[in-house]
């Protein structure tokens, strides 16, 4: 295009105008306005600016390359602050970035383990009503192996190392121990192990009910309630066994149990999850029933006529250890201690509270050691304050 021009106009000047006409720079035409004449060298800097390429002959090339160097060095430092913010903001959500992450990871090896232990049942299903004598009523779950549940938990990076500093643990929630559990002896692969099944379970009942309490004191807050916190108030009164609706008995009793006090209590009651009841029923927590449900106790006294509670999965059986402690008028010091942390800011630490359970079993005070020594051999406090990862996968990994 520049040829044409050169053609077309005699002087190099004349080129110059003739561009800033034809791509309409506003510059030109105001200094046009205004009587002005502008010099060649300010005509080539003007149509630079706008990004229009010159005429081959040009007459003040210094003056052009200053300003070309000019807009680069103004675009590089654009380009570093844009790069060093870019930077910046990496750093600063490389944690969030890591949580996204592992949340992927999570899920997606959850959800690889619950098409391979969906389908292991199915098969299972059709394997007994190819052989109908080995069908055993009302039992849908799956219990998987101790090698099996440990590869799970090393395949979502489950660690009670990483729990003790303070990483969230993977709401991964067996539905039964591993039958073979026993296998692994007396040894702290074991006793991790178990760890590592009854914590999230655990976990999940102390969520449930800090969110209950945070909505009980919302409630209580407000002037006025709706129809459905009063119907909500109702049912917390029934399942907290509170007959004449003392809100004042409902916050005492609406209250997490202490970790190391459950897990530790669980492993004693289950045997580190190696008791028949445990294997058989479910029963973490060796809870009586005086109802036809439930195993009979070997060697039992002949003049009682108790059975331990069965359940169909894991999480029952805490959810009725939960209740047990929170309900049961044996636990009332339990509760009234409780809540004296609670008043005085402190934290709920199962070593400051275990002394107050003695009437969970006949033996008192000596069941009352052997829990705190269960406790301290393991560092369970440890557990104390762990929470459970949020997750988008709405009910974690049941298995």
């Amino acid at each position: 295009m520049s040829k044409k021009i050169e053609k077309l106009f005699k002087s190099y000047r004349d080129q110059l105008i003739h561009l800033s006409k034809l791509y309409g720079v506003v510059e030109v035409k105001s200094y046009a306005r205004s009587a002005k004449k502008l010099t060649i060298s300010q005509l080539e800097l003007l149509l630079i600016k706008n990004r229009i390429k010159l005429p081959i002959n040009r007459s003040s090339d210094k003056a052009i390359a200053k300003q070309e160097l000019k807009e680069n060095s103004i675009r590089n430092v654009y380009l570093s602050i844009a790069f060093i913010f870019f930077m910046g903001c990496l750093i600063t959500m490389r944690p969030y970035i890591k949580n996204i992450v592992n949340e992927i990871k999570f899920t997606y090896v959850a959800e690889e383990y619950k098409t391979q232990i969906i389908t292991k049942s199915k098969k299972a299903k059709i394997k007994k009503l190819q052989n109908p004598e080995f069908v055993q009523e009302h039992d849908n779950t799956v219990s998987l192996s101790s090698e099996t549940a440990i590869s799970l938990f090393n395949d979502l990076g489950y660690d009670l190392k990483d729990v003790r500093a303070g990483q969230k643990v993977k709401p991964i929630y067996l539905t039964k121990l591993p039958k073979d559990l026993k296998t692994l002896g007396d040894t702290k692969k074991k006793r991790e192990l178990f760890i590592k099944i009854v914590l999230p379970l655990i976990l999940d009942e102390n969520k449930k009910i800090t969110e209950d309490r945070k909505k009980l004191f919302k409630i209580l807050a407000k002037n006025f309630n709706t129809v459905g916190e009063r119907v909500w108030l109702k049912r917390r009164f029934k399942e907290y066994k509170i007959k004449d609706q003392d809100l004042g008995q409902l916050k005492m009793r609406m209250d997490i149990i202490p970790v190391s006090i459950a897990l530790a209590q669980a492993a004693n009651e289950s045997g580190w999850g190696t008791s028949r009841f445990a294997l058989e029923g479910n029963a973490l927590f060796g809870q009586w029933t005086w109802s036809k449900k439930g195993i009979n106790p070997k060697n039992k006294d002949p003049n009682k006529s108790h059975k331990v509670l069965q359940f169909q999965i894991l999480k029952a059986s805490v959810k009725a250890y939960k209740n047990n402690l929170n309900t049961h008028n044996a636990y009332q010091e339990f509760r009234e201690a409780r809540a004296q942390l609670r008043q005085g800011n402190k934290q709920i630490a199962g070593l400051d509270l275990i002394k107050y359970l003695k009437n969970y079993s006949a033996i008192g005070d000596k069941y009352v050691s052997i829990i705190k020594d269960i406790i301290e051999k393991n560092s369970l406090t440890d557990f104390d304050q762990a929470n459970l990862l949020p997750t988008n996968l709405k009910k974690g990994l049941a298995l």
